[in-house]
């Protein structure tokens, strides 16, 4: 079994690095020349499962990319940035010098942008990996940077930090697999198309 991940493309504010959660952003004109672009993926290739994030800029990459009948699942939502959603690790680090959202963690924001840890990230990870185990065949997952590395992470049982080493662009792919029929590596990590 691989998996296939997919970053999704560009958005404005992924241009602009401003952290981007649970705000629904649409694709850039880029983004969905990214999103057509993982198409060479895709195409052709049927697959036991697949699992895309709820943000349209997923669902678009999606659709883009031709991945088929898909099966919408919250827990692939990026990871929640609470109050400093929008907002990008230079403008943080104003206020808070040397920032880093791995080590440090965000603050509570409103209503819609509580905040989560990234042992919440992780839980969710683990849930996403359950289904993906559980499936007879090749698995494509469409999300984002940090609920995919820290998926990634999880794959390798590592603990959900350790996405951190794991950096990951927009419109690009990535593979997961096993090495002996039983140990989970990494195949590809971070490939344009």
């Amino acid at each position: 079994m691989n998996v296939i991940l997919l970053r999704h493309g560009e958005t404005e504010w992924s241009r602009a690095g401003r952290h981007t959660g649970r705000t629904d952003l649409p694709l850039t004109p880029h983004g969905e020349e990214e999103a057509r672009a993982l198409s060479r993926l895709v195409a052709g290739r049927s697959f036991a499962l697949v699992l895309v994030s709820p943000a349209q800029r997923a669902r678009r990459t999606a659709e883009l990319a031709g991945a088929g009948p898909y099966e919408v699942d919250p827990n692939l939502w990026e990871w929640d940035y609470g109050g400093y959603e929008g907002i990008s690790t230079a403008d943080i680090r104003r206020s808070r010098p040397g920032w880093y959202v791995w080590r440090d963690g965000v603050v509570p924001g409103d209503e819609a942008h509580p905040g989560e840890t990234v042992e919440h990230v992780g839980e969710r990870a683990d849930k996403v990996l359950a289904r993906i185990r559980s499936a007879d065949g090749d698995v494509l997952v469409v999300a984002h940077a940090h609920i995919l590395r820290v998926l990634a992470a999880r794959w390798l049982s590592l603990p959900a930090d350790h996405g951190r080493h794991l950096r990951l662009d927009t419109g690009t792919y990535s593979v997961l697999g096993y090495e002996h029929d039983d140990e989970p590596v990494l195949l590809r990590w971070n490939v344009p198309t």
